[in-house]
């Protein structure tokens, strides 16, 4: 529970967040080494952090290549060693937020790959081993902790500031940020290969990482939006799959079983994401649309007009193929197949969609609604050959076999 306030904390002193973790882990060995015997301190956290700043000390004294920068370190944290706990405790609270998200966007700078940034994230700030982030993405071991030492190691060698980025410096790392989170989130709620149609784990993993940022960077639009949309997203998990695990689609959901909690949780977010001034952003503007399907009582009660209208501003917001793809889909839904297929046909020699078994799928809907049953067969099993998820493949099986006369 405190491993990512301890890397974070070090990692402001001593600026490098391979050497904090280590730092961090000699600490929590001390403790349950001391513990066991000497009873839990009143402030467990701040006793690991003291702990671990000794550790710390050690490290500058014994390196042979200190530079003055660490000796003046090194001195200042003697200095704060000799307050007494009480004055400590006070203070640490303080600086644990901005910590925390400077760790964040340590882990998640754009020199390092998206794939690192999310192995990264989660060990650091998830709390998850190597292990457990090879088994949710379902690759080896040894890849992710390849991917998490050389992170370390590119940070390290980049110089990467242990800071908070300010002015257009900010916009475009809190982006990264971002990404890294709903990524992660994506992962679990529609996985993207294996035989699970989610991964709720890392849903958990990225609610809980947007919930702090949330919490540390309240007046950012687009982080609240952000969390508003996860929060919504992930109301719905229990209606998404029935008993034996197989993926139940939006329109065919129980309404009933869908988490009012977490549906009000993200209405209010979004609604303080709407009261900052500026334009909405990509993630406020799908967290409306999210929350038009939590507001609907039934499927025929969506307000379809207003889910196309907003894709229409996202649209010029962040343009992409697969925006124009649900965009397609919601006017399909408001105004008819024949405008939805219209407008997903304008799609079809776009590059990025080639290979999407959305595209076909999306497709194959609008094909059956239309009545042209062998068409929509042909799309519906061209989703099956190209997605990499088990359970979807069966399901797009299963919509081509609807489509059979008899």
């Amino acid at each position: 529970m405190e491993s990512a306030r301890l890397i974070a904390g070090l990692a402001r002193i001593v600026r490098d967040v391979g050497i904090a973790e280590e730092l961090a882990q000699d600490a929590l060995v001390s403790a349950l080494e001391q513990w066991p015997e000497a009873g839990i301190p009143r402030n467990p956290g701040a006793w690991l952090m003291a702990a671990a700043r000794n550790r710390a000390i050690d490290h500058f004294r014994r390196t042979k290549r200190i530079e003055r920068k660490h000796q003046e370190i090194g001195r200042e944290l003697e200095a704060r060693q000799e307050l007494s706990m009480a004055q400590f405790e006070a203070s640490a609270d303080d600086e644990i937020g901005d910590d925390l998200l400077r760790l964040i966007f340590t882990a998640c700078h754009p020199v390092l790959t998206p794939e690192a940034r999310v192995a990264l994230t989660l060990r650091l700030l998830g709390g998850l081993t190597t292990a457990e982030i090879a088994r949710a993405f379902l690759i080896a071991e040894p890849t992710v902790a390849q991917r998490i030492v050389r992170a370390k190691r590119t940070l390290a060698e980049a110089k990467v500031p242990f800071e908070i980025p300010h002015g257009a410096e900010l916009a475009s790392r809190l982006s990264s940020v971002l990404g890294v989170i709903y990524l992660i989130f994506n992962e679990g709620y529609a996985a993207s290969s294996g035989d699970e149609w989610m991964r709720p784990s890392l849903c958990e993993d990225a609610l809980r990482l947007g919930r702090i940022l949330a919490e540390l960077a309240p007046h950012e639009p687009e982080v609240l939006g952000l969390a508003a949309l996860m929060e919504i997203q992930a109301s719905r998990m229990p209606a998404r799959m029935g008993l034996a695990g197989e993926p139940i689609l939006l329109l065919d959901q129980n309404r009933g079983l869908w988490d009012r909690l977490l549906i009000r949780r993200g209405l209010a977010a979004l609604e303080r994401a709407e009261r900052l001034h500026g334009e909405p952003g990509p993630y406020q503007l799908q967290a409306a649309i999210a929350a038009c399907h939590a507001r609907a009582k039934t499927p025929e009660e969506t307000d379809w007009a207003r889910i196309a209208e907003l894709y229409e501003i996202l649209a010029r917001v962040a343009p992409s193929p697969v925006v124009e793809l649900n965009r397609a889909v919601a006017n399909g839904m408001a105004f008819g197949p024949t405008k939805g297929l219209e407008m997903v046909d304008a799609l079809i020699d776009e590059p990025a969609l080639r290979g999407y078994h959305l595209f076909s799928s999306v497709r194959g809907d609008l094909f059956f609604k239309l009545g042209r049953l062998d068409e929509a067969r042909e799309a519906f099993e061209r989703a099956a050959a190209l997605t990499q998820n088990r359970r979807e493949h069966d399901l797009m099986l299963a919509r081509a076999k609807a489509c059979l006369p008899g």
